[in-house]
């Protein structure tokens, strides 16, 4: 066991970002804590629940939040939840404002727009500096100011990028050519679909070099053109805040002495089953890198579907300070987990784990018909819920009706149901929900999910 002093760093880069991340920080689904959208604090609308910084904070560690950690605005009560969270006032780049100004240079119009594709000039944008640039430094600077300070401390780093707009160093582009981009393997909608788990990537419509194609609204597909140059420019994004992240271990952090945690708040759909962005319960919008850095634990790779609520109980096992915390049993506990630690799981070997491990994700719909707020209904907006269960070989999900006064669910009246096979269908192209060969799985994810989910 990895005694108390160790330190922690735990990066962020990247469904929906303000549920997902505060699911993540306190350690529950978005059920419990209720936020669907943007607009509600736990603490006010729930519970006091105490979040992953605020338990090491009440343990003698100084916390720290440098870019963006919770969402900011009405989720964390526009404070980032400190000061329960954090021992300092969390830091965001003074350049954030301009994160959807017109500072794109449009290939041809040549005007600075609200692009979606937007390499740059980094010397030419507000400030001679990117968002993600700031957060680097801020963060060097709090490391190099604790080298001789011996107590405990978290830091929280959240690169924005590859976050939209993709806007990046231009001479990222070449570090992914074009010509090595392939197209999505299935660019059109999944065989069998309901309708109700499509969501119509309005936020990416609505930049203007999209808009200028007037692509058909809900289910019109993005030239391949533009599904390349899009690719291109999101992996170069990507590239970018690898660098960053690399940078800031390599070179700042005692990798012998510090646990840290990689992980992203969701992922991105870039054509496959002609979506773009998350907004679905599809795998390529839920899957993230999770990546812990345990010293004396040697490396290992496990591909199980876990979940991000874990992370909270795997930091208070690796650290020693959270063996006594139980799981949730009562809607208002203070300090208890959804999730479970993965200490164990990291230090075994997959052909040491006979547990079935499984991963549940949901996400809201206002219709069953995709309208311009399907990705992002508000909570008074909302009338389904998508519930679904990420198992090692298939995914299921049931759209059910939501009451959004009262949280509540009807397993009775279902808008569609969703099962991709994964070991003949990784890209979920085929949904064989329906498919009396898969009658019996269907009954019995189903069945996991209820009781999961309750």
């Amino acid at each position: 066991m990895i005694p108390y002093p160790f330190r922690i760093s735990f990066s962020i880069h990247s469904k929906l970002c303000a549920p997902s991340r505060n699911s993540m920080l306190t350690g529950r689904r978005p059920d419990s804590l209720r936020l669907y959208d943007f607009y509600s604090y736990w603490r006010d609308s729930v519970g006091n629940f105490t979040t992953l910084p605020q338990f090491f904070k009440q343990n003698g560690y100084d916390t720290y939040s440098v870019g963006k950690i919770f969402h900011p605005g009405a989720s964390s009560n526009f404070s980032d939840d400190f000061p329960y969270s954090w021992t300092e006032l969390p830091y965001h780049p003074t350049t954030d404002k301009y994160k959807d100004a017109a500072v794109c240079k449009d290939k041809i119009t040549h005007k600075l727009q609200k692009n979606l594709i937007c390499p740059v000039d980094v010397n030419n944008q507000p400030g001679h500096t990117l968002p993600d640039l700031q957060t680097l430094d801020y963060a060097v600077n709090i490391l190099q100011e604790r080298r001789n300070n011996s107590r405990p401390f978290l830091l929280a780093v959240g690169f924005h990028k590859p976050h939209i707009p993709l806007k990046f160093p231009q001479e990222y582009l070449e570090r992914v050519p074009i010509d090595k981009i392939l197209p999505p393997k299935h660019p059109n909608l999944p065989k069998a679909m309901p309708t109700v788990a499509w969501h119509p990537w309005t936020d990416v419509r609505q930049r203007d070099d999209i808009a200028r194609l007037n692509i058909s609204f809900p289910f019109g597909t993005m030239p391949l053109e533009w599904t390349l140059d899009i690719k291109q420019s999101y992996y170069a994004a990507a590239t970018y805040v690898d660098d960053l992240i690399g940078s800031l271990l390599i070179r700042h952090v005692d990798l012998k002495n510090t646990v840290v945690v990689l992980t992203s708040d969701h992922g991105w759909s870039l054509g496959e089953n002609g979506l773009w962005a998350k907004y679905s319960n599809f795998d390529v919008a839920l899957k993230v890198p999770l990546i812990f850095l345990i010293p004396g634990v040697r490396p290992n790779t496990i591909n199980f579907p876990v979940e991000l609520i874990d992370v909270f109980p795997t930091l208070a096992e690796i650290t020693g300070l959270g063996n006594d915390i139980p799981q949730c049993t009562k809607k208002h506990e203070t300090l208890c987990f959804e999730g479970k630690s993965l200490l164990s799981l990291i230090t075994q070997t997959e052909n040491d784990i006979d547990e079935e491990y499984y991963a549940i994700s949901q996400y809201p719909r206002p219709s069953v018909y995709p309208m311009k707020d399907s990705d992002k209904p508000k909570l008074r907006n909302i009338k389904i819920m998508g519930y679904s269960i990420r198992t090692n070989d298939y995914r299921y999900t049931e759209w059910v009706a939501f009451n959004n006064t009262l949280f509540t669910k009807d397993w009775n009246k279902l808008y569609g149901l969703e099962l991709y096979d994964h070991m003949t269908d990784p890209y979920e192209a085929h949904n064989v929900a329906t498919k009396h060969k898969y009658r019996q799985i269907r009954k019995r994810l189903s069945k996991l999910l209820r009781e999961s989910v309750g």
